[in-house]
């Protein structure tokens, strides 16, 4: 922890490169990621302070839309699609996900039922993968394609992919290579960005 608080005490001491970002925030992308910490959106793109919106959740999951019980996740989506008018949006996955393998395993979590519950609820059957696989690659990737279904469901991003303004990406990020690939949509296949 010691380096991470000498990092945060020393970070802002150069005010001249953050006084923009006070004026506010215009990023063009929604990142919708893992919360696990070998992610790391901005490292993964580049991207600068203000240039990615993120959501960050156990499994990169993007629960069903309901309006009558609104989420934490649900008010980003429609946040970043009304207010920020994103243009696109990525559900990246990963390798060696622990929550997709804990759904490929079958693993029992009755020790951490918040986990169990929020997989339970919002995460589909990743379908079929080999459960000694410790990538999960072919689960995660089916998770990404059912996570885009169900972004698609909701009503912002519905009527903003209708009208041509909002574009929706499923991506996979290999941790232990670095690789990132798109899944496309000709090919049906995960491919090399």
């Amino acid at each position: 922890m010691q380096p991470l608080i000498d990092n945060a005490r020393t970070f802002g001491q150069r005010p001249e490169e953050f006084a923009k970002l006070a004026e506010g925030q215009s990023p063009q992308v929604l990142f919708i990621t893992c919360s696990d910490s070998r992610v790391v959106p901005a490292l993964i793109t580049g991207a600068r302070p203000g240039e990615l919106f993120e959501l960050r959740t156990a499994g990169n999951i993007v629960p069903p839309y309901g309006s009558d019980r609104p989420t934490g996740e649900a008010a980003t989506i429609e946040y970043a699609v009304e207010v920020l008018g994103v243009s696109d949006i990525v559900v990246c996955g990963h390798s060696h996900c622990g929550a997709v393998g804990a759904l490929v395993r079958g693993d029992d979590l009755d020790a951490v039922p918040a986990v169990r519950d929020w997989l339970a609820h919002a995460a589909d059957e990743p379908g079929a993968a080999d459960p000694s696989d410790p990538t999960v690659a072919l689960a995660v990737q089916n998770h990404v394609l059912a996570q885009l279904l169900r972004l698609r469901s909701y009503p912002c991003v519905e009527k903003r992919l209708a009208d041509g303004r909002l574009r929706v990406r499923g991506w996979y990020y290999e941790v232990h290579t670095g690789a990132v690939l798109e899944h496309r949509v000709a090919t049906d296949g995960f491919e090399a960005l």
